[in-house]
């Protein structure tokens, strides 16, 4: 499984604002300021551009208030009451983006609309066999390809072969396929902690290039201990996960991972604000490293929050997989933006709002299992145990699969934060029966006793892994990224 294990609550910092009174002799707390951002933007006729807001109070930063937004030209570009901005389909020109609430006003923002085509805003999937020289075929991962840039320059390489990941955020690329001349980041080495593998490495600065979509020199991190020339893992980093390091491509199983998860940095305000044990570190030498914090913007980051447009999301469609038998392989695409363009609407989709760790419930059997989630990163369905599901564990070579005797079919619903609902059926085979020359499987499954549903509290949940993905369309909506649905962090499909 390669979802990282929750350290951090929302990266918005939880506020509760009010007016105050009674004998307590407590201030009242009052908004005093509103900052909205991007600052400048240009987009094209029909596109969207989503507004972030920032608000200050009398006793510092905080969750903003309802905002009433306001364009100072409607005909060239109308703004949401959620912040997201629509261009005009005809109008060329400028306008002013601006928030007030409470007597206070934003900051104003210019929006200029103009002419040009609109950016290109998805790149294909695949699920195959894997990169070359993997020795062992992969299975069920869903592999992009993205182009990685000296920042500012035109000095580019692209990557193919990188495991597209709803459960992490930011992207890491393994040192051996890795020939640019990166400029580290200070001294700053991570340890991404995954469920079932961690990954070290130096934090680097990049441009990321998808599509016609580019995130500028943004954090990412480059992974391989012995060849990044910070060889000795730290303890703590070394204890994180059950699975041991995933530092090279035999590990990993691909080149590189791409995080586009709900969050936008990796760790977010824990690791903003204290040296969290065994994630963030200072390496003054190649062998001397101690445990850091780290601001927000030098961490490992969402390079789709770090597009100019077209970041409030992704869409991954998948094909459907016709047998229980699976296929050699699937295509699909991964659209960047939700309701931004034509090709990535909503339409029908259902909305399931998440807590603070990014999961919502599973109900099975009549009882429910909170700390669920949605991760493309993991190659099968995870779920509960083999006492809760009747299903026998297929032992040996591939312990922790589920081998029932014929297919099982299993039914679900699946439940957001704010009582959304919707019914999810899938199979379930034999692991040990399918087929070895395919590579996508819409039934792989296998146990999960231990999933995170509080910050120190451990219980078997639902993995919703890639074959939850094929045939459907499903959205992950990004924290405090307006859409026409309203901010993320959901997940919707």
């Amino acid at each position: 499984m390669s979802r990282l294990v929750a350290v951090a609550l929302l990266g918005t910092l939880m506020f509760a604002y009010g007016c105050g009174g009674g004998s307590s002799g407590s201030a009242a707390i009052v908004l005093q300021s509103i900052t909205i951002s991007p600052a400048s933007q240009t987009i094209n006729l029909g596109q969207t551009q989503a507004y972030n807001a920032q608000c200050g109070f009398s006793n510092g930063p905080g969750v903003c208030p309802a905002l009433a937004w306001d364009s100072s030209s409607p005909n060239v570009a109308t703004i949401s009451s959620g912040g997201l901005a629509t261009a005009s389909n005809s109008n060329t020109g400028s306008t002013t983006i601006s928030a007030s609430a409470m007597g206070v006003s934003s900051n104003n923002a210019s929006l200029t609309v103009q002419s040009g085509g609109a950016v290109q805003n998805s790149v294909p999937l695949i699920v195959d066999a894997g990169p070359a020289g993997l020795l062992l075929r992969s299975a069920n991962v869903a592999f992009a390809s993205v182009t990685v840039c000296v920042p500012g320059t035109n000095n580019c390489q692209t990557i193919d072969h990188v495991d597209v990941d709803t459960g992490s955020y930011g992207l890491r690329i393994l040192q051996s396929a890795l020939t640019l001349p990166l400029a580290q980041e200070g001294n700053l080495v991570e340890c991404a902690q995954f469920v079932s593998f961690f990954t070290w490495g130096p934090v680097m600065m990049a441009d990321v290039k998808m599509g016609g979509e580019v995130a500028s020199n943004v954090p990412i991190q480059v992974i391989g201990e012995a060849n990044t020339g910070f060889p000795s893992i730290p303890t703590a980093c070394q204890n994180s996960s059950p699975g041991g390091s995933a530092d090279t491509l035999q590990t990993l199983g691909a080149n590189g991972l791409l995080g586009v998860g709900s969050f936008i940095q990796d760790c977010g305000p824990a690791c903003a604000a204290s040296a969290t044990p065994g994630f963030y570190y200072l390496c003054l030498t190649a062998t001397t490293c101690a445990g850091t914090l780290v601001p927000l913007a030098q961490q490992v980051a969402n390079p789709v929050a770090m597009f100019a447009s077209d970041n409030n999301g992704v869409l991954i469609q998948l094909q459907a997989i016709a047998s229980d038998s699976g296929q050699p392989t699937a295509a699909g695409t991964m659209f960047f933006g939700i309701e931004t363009q034509s090709n990535n609407a909503l339409g029908s989709a259902t909305i399931f709002h998440v807590d603070q760790f990014g999961d919502f419930t599973t109900v099975y059997n009549g009882q429910s299992y909170p700390g669920s989630f949605l991760d493309s990163g993991s190659n099968g369905i995870f779920f509960l145990t083999t006492a809760l599901t009747g299903m026998l564990d297929c032992g040996g070579a591939n312990a922790g699969w589920y081998c029932p005797a014929t297919t099982t079919s299993f039914t679900t619903i699946t439940q957001g934060t704010t009582g959304t609902s919707e019914s999810v059926s899938f199979k379930a085979a034999n692991v040990n029966q399918l087929p070895g020359a395919n590579n996508a499987f819409n039934d792989l499954t296998g146990s999960n006793p231990s999933c995170f549903v509080s910050s120190t509290t451990t219980a078997p949940c639902f993995d919703w892994g890639l074959p939850f993905f094929f045939g459907r369309n499903v959205f992950t909506a990004i924290e405090g990224r307006p859409t026409l649905a309203g901010p993320g962090p959901y997940w919707a499909y």
